[in-house]
């Protein structure tokens, strides 16, 4: 029977190379090789109302969601095929079919066949069923949407499993408080940020105050090295604590179903490369996503959502929930900028990594399989 190992590294390993942050070679390849390849989070289901769809933009690439009834959200490249003119620009009602602004071409909305040439008149080799949109895969998951520019796009698989967030109504929870910041660093450092807790006792004495083990730069406790896997984690917040808020107590009802377990650690974290973490407290769900703007620049989102009977409460307020965690962004933020300005440097060549930076090697390894680079 295999045992639980030590996720710590036995090696100091290079990190990826100083150029890997700036280069707009490497960008591009990762636009056409992660970006357009990989899972992207686009938002919540109960956020886009039933008839409408909504465009964003991925890197240099348009989308456009469509809310097509209860359960059902269809995606599609935000192009028309006639000359290849943005489709969708605002939010906007979404009919039987998708008409183009400029000549009027129309698709049909359910599965993006081409309906209308409207005032063009096409010759004998113009194909109506060759020429509709362009489909995007979407997955909806807990209240999640997802979507997928790839061909063939690979299976849905959070690093922590499909039925991670079983013990959380998450489908039912509603976006209480938004916002969106823009970063001057590249999307790979806010993710390496994110991805060790070296960090944590110089730069978040909030957080580090509230999490005892973050004192000690860890972010959990097999990263100790008299770890046991026969030692039972006790509560990851400081006594008196069972969430992340300024007092350490719950802005609402905690969820019904949680185990022990999920509610002694307090934050369960599921991460899905290359946009999105979500953070699931015993009160509230949080999501963090990003989306590259250019080789070093990055819009990040985060999200909080809460249980009706939690935002019923009277006097209520979500932004005051938020504000602990936002907190913990900002400081994240000035730290990855302050670690870009560094790359730039001619004498970066590439860094090295400490044994206690395993998920960065993971990430690391990540990138590196998808771009094919060694």
């Amino acid at each position: 029977m295999a045992t639980e190992q030590s996720p710590l590294l036995d090696h100091c390993p290079s990190s990826l190379p100083g150029n890997a942050y700036f280069d707009e070679n490497w960008y591009a390849r990762e636009q056409c090789l992660i970006w357009q390849k990989e899972w992207v989070y686009a938002g919540r289901l109960n956020d886009l109302p039933i008839g409408k769809m909504r465009p964003l933009k991925i890197g240099k690439m348009g989308i456009m969601l469509c809310r097509l009834s209860e359960t059902e959200v269809v995606a599609y490249h935000n192009i028309c095929r006639h000359r290849g003119s943005e489709l969708c620009r605002v939010e906007q009602p979404l009919g039987k079919t998708i008409s183009c602004p400029y000549h009027a071409w129309s698709y049909a909305a359910a599965d993006g066949h081409l309906v209308s040439t409207a005032h063009a008149t096409p010759t004998a080799d113009f194909h109506k069923e060759e020429n509709g949109l362009f489909p995007v895969a979407t997955m909806l998951w807990n209240g999640f949407i997802f979507i997928n520019a790839a061909d063939e796009p690979s299976p849905f698989i959070p690093d922590l499993g499909l039925e991670t967030y079983d013990n959380w109504p998450m489908a039912s929870l509603v976006t209480g408080h938004k916002s969106v910041r823009n970063l001057n660093c590249n999307w790979k450092v806010f993710w390496e940020n994110y991805n060790e807790c070296l960090h944590c006792p110089s730069i978040h004495p909030e957080l580090s105050d509230l999490v005892p083990i973050y004192r000690e730069g860890l972010m959990s406790e097999s990263e100790r090295q008299d770890w046991s896997p026969r030692k039972t984690p006790g509560n990851a917040l400081k006594e008196g604590a069972v969430t992340w808020t300024f007092d350490g107590q719950p802005c609402g009802p905690i969820f019904l179903d949680l185990t022990k377990a999920q509610i002694k650690k307090a934050a369960n974290f599921v991460t899905i490369y290359p946009s999105t973490y979500i953070v699931a407290h015993v009160d509230y769900v949080r999501i963090v996503s990003l989306v590259p703007t250019s080789p070093e620049t990055t819009q990040l989102t985060a999200e909080w959502l809460f249980s009706p009977a939690t935002m019923k409460q009277i006097e209520f307020d979500p932004s005051e929930v938020a504000a602990f965690a936002s907190i913990v962004l900002e400081q994240d933020a000035e730290a990855a900028e302050m670690n870009q300005r560094g790359l730039r440097s001619p004498r970066f060549e590439a860094g090295r990594l400490m044994p206690q930076e395993f998920y960065i090697h993971n990430f690391h390894q990540w990138v590196r399989q998808r771009l094919n680079v060694n």
